[in-house]
């Protein structure tokens, strides 16, 4: 392909992008990444891995998933986010590589398509999610493409798991950052508080409603609805939500006029609502209607790399920032299982602050049920490993002992070939032979 052509089809798109040969040379840039990036683009000289890393190697080499290697080995388009050394500092990127064919079927190259997450980041950064490891790469490599779209959005995981800052984030990442957020706690609502509320409701409507009240519904117009803990609202009022989510359009109690609203959908539960709907306890039909997009938040136990620049920005932004933990009391930390995730995490940090007498918080420091769990897991007590790890290791030891082909391997894993690419990227593991 002609190298004016490919660079005039770069320069049109409006996201950050490149082309790239085989070897890693950037062959043509477009004015957004070179906006991007701090370092110099030079045409068939610089490697992307520079570029974005300053790395002297490839990503797959330096202990990352990298996704042109992925496309070498699946011939397919490929997604995978990374934290790249842009001009605002180390960021995380979503980055979707393209392998590009000749008229044989031959990769003669690649495009790179960059969507930059301003919603999160590796170091402590005010009201942005923190974190570095596996299964929180892959969570907000869904989020990202959730909020490229107006698709009703589930967002599934324990309580404490930080749903709420997701939502956020899915609206803030939208076309509709510019409306409200409207967050509506549908714990505790009962039917007539959940219709004045979501509805709004009109002078003389009921005893006391001395003047007509917009309802949070008419508030969000324009913008997103997060309904946190869909799973609580009542049978009897799933209907009236089903035929608002359905419709868009709802009366004010005491009104006869219908009134419309424009607002994106997120819901969100700690409950698993496939068993509700199965025990009656939930209906089908709302229960389709608000999964459109399921996002699975992973617990902290699951994302235990990430603890230490939890802990560390948790106390950044409180009153002790100048506190730090002690590497003991990180350790203690880093072994916990944390139950209540990142809610109990940010309320063993505050109490820790608190007790320190010193800068540095000391093991003493720490709530004496957390200290008493890890002498138990010192003393010998066998720990319970997540589902996740478990599978990372033995996908581990397989790939570094497997000489046949992804497709064999499959198959005899019981999987698809892409559900096994899938599971290698999440985990960061690379099949060497094929």
């Amino acid at each position: 392909m002609n190298a004016s052509i490919i660079q005039s089809m770069i320069q049109a798109i409006d996201k950050p992008a490149i082309y790239i040969s085989p070897d890693y040379a950037i062959q043509a840039v477009n004015q957004a990444y070179r906006d991007t990036y701090p370092d110099e683009v030079v045409i068939g000289h610089s490697k992307c891995y520079w570029i974005s890393h300053r790395n002297q190697k490839p990503c797959d080499q330096c202990g990352e998933a990298c996704p042109m290697a992925q496309c070498k080995e699946t011939a397919l388009p490929v997604s995978v986010v990374h934290i790249h050394h842009t001009s605002e500092g180390k960021s995380y990127c979503d980055i979707l590589m393209k392998p590009v064919k000749d008229e044989n079927d031959k990769i003669v190259g690649f495009l790179e398509i960059l969507d930059k997450l301003s919603f999160a980041s590796a170091e402590s950064e005010a009201k942005k999610m923190i974190g570095i490891s596996a299964p929180f790469r892959t969570m907000l490599n869904t989020v990202n493409r959730a909020a490229q779209s107006d698709i009703a959005v589930l967002l599934q995981g324990e309580t404490g798991s930080g749903k709420e800052l997701v939502a956020s984030a899915l609206h803030q990442s939208s076309k509709r950052k510019d409306k409200p957020l409207v967050v509506i706690e549908c714990t505790g609502l009962n039917e007539s508080l959940f219709e004045s509320e979501l509805f709004g409701y009109e002078k003389g409507a009921f005893t006391g409603a001395t003047t007509s009240k917009k309802g949070l519904i008419d508030a969000a117009n324009g913008g997103t609805v997060f309904f946190d803990e869909i799973g609580d609202v009542p049978l009897n009022m799933q209907v009236k939500l089903l035929r608002l989510l359905e419709t868009q359009s709802y009366r004010p109690v005491g009104g006869l006029k219908p009134k419309t609203s424009d607002f994106r959908l997120v819901c969100a539960t700690h409950k698993n609502l496939l068993k509700m709907v199965e025990k009656g306890d939930f209906r089908q039909d709302l229960y389709y209607r608000i999964a459109g997009f399921p996002i699975y938040l992973p617990s902290l136990r699951e994302r235990a790399d990430d603890i230490p620049a939890l802990s560390a920005h948790m106390l950044r932004c409180s009153e002790h920032g100048h506190k730090k933990f002690s590497e003991a009391a990180q350790q203690i930390l880093n072994g916990y299982a944390f139950p209540g995730n990142i809610r109990e995490l940010k309320n063993i940090v505050e109490q820790a602050a608190l007790l320190a007498n010193d800068d540095i918080i000391y093991p003493q420091d720490l709530p004496a049920y957390i200290t008493q769990s890890h002498s138990n897991d010192d003393s010998g007590e066998a720990r319970i490993r997540t589902l996740d790890d478990a599978e990372a290791d033995y996908l581990r030891d397989i790939c570094e002992n497997y000489s046949g082909s992804p497709d064999s391997l499959a198959r005899q894993l019981g999987v698809s070939t892409r559900t096994l690419y899938r599971k290698l990227q999440r985990y960061q593991i690379k099949l060497t032979a094929d």
